[in-house]
């Protein structure tokens, strides 16, 4: 595995860096919205009716493998146009209903193959729906997890619960990486809540890089707001331009790609957005353009657009492909695109 990581990483940097005999490996760090993975049985006290035999879905064992082996293929081939046979060291993922499911989702060929394990902690969202975090044992060296709750500022909201922040610690290339998985208020609630969002991952970041500053810390989901939606760009201080990134910042490497190229992550009547989001901590960037890669340095990002998750034909043609639409199973994938960062470090 490290003899591939680190093949392919020469080769895909051989024109970036100019010392040629240098060696350096690559990581890749993804997300993806799994839209609804739920198992066909009832969670006590959950609102997951529609997904069972007898439900709006038919949510039946035929479609749930499909729907299994499908997320499988996608999550597998996500980063492998940069590391062939590699891909992903970490992949947050969001809407799956419960450990079940994701241990039936590792379970699958495409995954077990390189040994996938998942970090999960159960939610308080009505529907049942949470974030986990999807891992290589071989590139991630996990440590602990916690599910930061999300506290309703509001007195009239105070009973509603909702998906909390899921922070993983570990170890990317011997370094101390945290991610923080999330999956922030609809668009139906109204931006206050998803700017509430951003104020509280703010928190828990500022606390994180308080007790280590060396930790490189991601802050990665379906945030419901694009890139230059106040809950990004200002109360979670996610800058457009490195150049911009201050201490206290977060770098945001999508808000071009919607702004000057006006591609995303999903299609809403006719235009894309860009919810699926991977910011950064300052210390995973080459502020000052020194190109030293001797730590964890950020090298490029990208939507990962494999083919097989688009629709090809009717009136939906060239948007994802989705589980299912207009009360149609059409054994598809996801109504987002999963998307990717990737790292560079020197070899030593």
């Amino acid at each position: 595995m490290k003899k591939v990581l680190m093949l392919t990483a020469a080769m895909l940097l051989m024109t970036f860096f100019a010392e040629a005999q240098k060696k350096y490996s690559v990581y890749a760090v993804g997300f993806y919205n799994l839209e609804n993975l739920f198992d066909t049985c009832h969670d006590e006290g959950k609102n997951d009716y529609e997904f069972l035999p007898t439900g709006s879905y038919r949510w039946d064992g035929i479609r749930y493998s499909h729907k299994l082996h499908n997320m499988a293929r996608a999550l597998s081939d996500m980063g492998t146009d940069v590391l062939p046979g590699v891909g992903c060291a970490v992949i947050g993922v969001s809407e799956v209903e419960n450990a079940k499911a994701l241990t039936d989702l590792v379970n699958q060929p495409e995954l077990k193959a390189r040994n996938f394990k998942f970090a999960h902690i159960e939610g308080p969202d009505k529907r049942g729906v949470d974030c986990a975090l999807l891992y290589n044992p071989s590139l991630f060296k996990y440590e602990r997890d916690t599910l930061y709750q999300y506290v309703q500022e509001l007195e009239k909201d105070s009973a509603f619960k909702t998906r909390g922040f899921l922070t993983v610690e570990g170890k990317i290339a011997d370094e101390p990486v945290v991610i923080i998985v999330c999956h922030w208020p609809s668009r139906f609630s109204g931006s206050f809540y998803r700017e509430s969002a951003a104020r509280q991952v703010r928190v828990i970041k500022d606390k994180l890089l308080a007790e280590n500053p060396e930790r490189k810390i991601f802050v990665m989901g379906d945030m419901n707001d694009d890139p230059n939606n106040k809950s990004m760009v200002s109360d979670l201080s996610a800058k457009p331009e490195i150049a911009k990134v201050k201490d206290g910042d977060m770098y945001n490497p999508w808000y071009n790609l919607l702004a000057k190229q006006g591609t995303g992550t999903l299609v809403y009547n006719g235009s894309y957005n860009l919810f699926d989001q991977i910011v950064m901590t300052p210390n995973l960037l080459d502020l000052k353009g020194k190109k030293d890669y001797t730590k964890l340095t950020f090298f490029k990002n990208q939507i990962q657009r494999m083919p097989y998750l688009f629709q090809t034909e009717g009136k939906y043609k060239g948007t994802p492909k989705r589980t299912t639409a207009g009360g149609v199973w059409l054994d598809g994938f996801s109504d987002h695109l999963p998307v990717c960062v990737y790292l560079v470090k020197e070899q030593k």
